[in-house]
């Protein structure tokens, strides 16, 4: 009888010791994956911000229409090796009628520059600065607007010119 209570004793200490280790494993997992996100929210940033406004010669940075602070990076998956980033502009005005231009601009740069596959981005203007800001949400994450958008050579130029980082 003795013998059958050291064993469950030591059954749930080794159950327990698991439980611990497992834990430990998770937290660590949990910790790299923040990590990871961080390091992609400061990689997205340092990509965006050397964009160029269409109509000024000054980066979307030096205007303040992109800020690292406006970009969050969430874990996603079963595995948490894809990511869901939210990035959020500011027009220069409220009235900005390329709000749309830049959005794409954004967009167009990334999906060129991250692996594909691992993160989801969804693009939008900041609540409460732009009076259209909706219309054009919808407009910078419709896949199909995107490319139909990409397919008129002017647009695309205009895209072109100012994702170029020769300029800085």
């Amino acid at each position: 009888m003795l013998s059958f209570l050291k064993h469950k004793i030591k059954g749930e200490t080794n159950e327990g010791q698991l439980e611990n280790k497992i834990e430990t494993a998770k937290d660590a997992l949990s910790l790299d994956r923040e990590q990871e996100a961080e390091d992609l929210q400061g990689n997205i940033y340092d990509q965006i911000k050397s964009i160029r406004d269409p109509e000024k010669p000054n980066s979307l940075e030096e205007l303040d229409v992109v800020l690292e602070d406006l970009i969050t990076v969430e874990p996603f998956g079963l595995k948490g090796d894809k990511f869901v980033v939210d990035i959020q502009f500011v027009p220069t005005v409220p009235h900005c009628n390329l709000a749309t231009l830049i959005g794409l601009c954004i967009r167009t740069k990334l999906e060129r520059n991250l692996p594909p596959g691992t993160v989801k981005l969804d693009i939008s203007i900041k609540k409460g600065t732009h009076n259209t800001e909706e219309v054009i949400n919808k407009q910078i994450n419709d896949k199909e607007r995107v490319a139909a958008a990409m397919e008129n050579p002017n647009l695309r130029e205009t895209v072109e010119q100012c994702i170029l980082e020769d300029e800085y």
